[in-house]
């Protein structure tokens, strides 16, 4: 009896045991969707209150538009991400399967990505893609930051090649000068010596008579 008790007692256990092994675990979303998730909720309670506009969610609330890319890096992406890179962060979007839809602004949306749905966030899953692909409106946001540098470069050497065109201006004015004062003093000599000349053939004059 007792035999029969301890082997239906195993058997209990082991089928619990197996049990709470194969239950699912809870899925979580990944943290830049839920880091972006509550930098849009955030924005939104503070946009309510008159503030000027950043970074907000789209009319229909299936997609945001970031208003201000130069303000988002600045004040918003070290807050939430630790960078201000707005590269990095469109790059991260498409990872997800964002798809930015206009042309005009930076406005990206996600079926899954909705005002008021966080829990859908957990239905969002970075996609496999082939890392040679590079998304126009990405090599766009890239590009300016190239541009932005190239030009910022170009300022540079300009302005270091007007200041050396003033220090040869300077430096010619300088020549220009100690040339008119070595004119002068040639000058001066020669009306010396003319003089010297003059009172040399005087005296041998003179002396002839004499």
């Amino acid at each position: 009896m007792a035999k029969k008790f301890l082997e239906v007692n195993n058997e209990g256990t082991s089928t619990n045991s197996s049990t709470s092994q194969s239950s699912p675990r809870t899925k979580s979303p990944a943290p830049f969707l839920c880091k972006t998730y509550d930098l849009l909720q955030e924005r939104d309670d503070d946009d309510d209150d008159g503030n000027k506009k950043i970074v907000s969610w789209n009319a229909q609330g299936n997609g945001f538009v970031v208003w201000s890319p130069a303000e988002f890096s600045e004040l918003m992406l070290p807050k939430y991400f630790k960078h201000n890179n707005f590269s990095s962060f469109i790059r991260q979007l498409n990872t997800y399967g964002f798809k930015k839809t206009s042309p005009k602004q930076w406005e990206f949306r996600h079926d899954k990505f909705r005002r008021g749905c966080r829990h859908l966030l957990v239905e969002i899953v970075r996609k496999k893609s082939d890392p040679s692909v590079f998304p126009a409106y990405l090599k766009a946001a890239s590009n300016e930051g190239s541009i932005a540098s190239a030009a910022g470069k170009e300022h540079n050497n300009h302005l270091l090649l007007m200041e050396e065109n003033e220090s040869l201006k300077r430096e010619r004015l300088q020549l220009q000068m100690q040339i008119a004062e070595f004119k002068a003093l040639e000058i001066k000599l020669l009306d010396s010596l003319s003089q010297y000349m003059g009172n040399f053939n005087h005296q041998n004059k003179v002396r002839r008579l004499c």
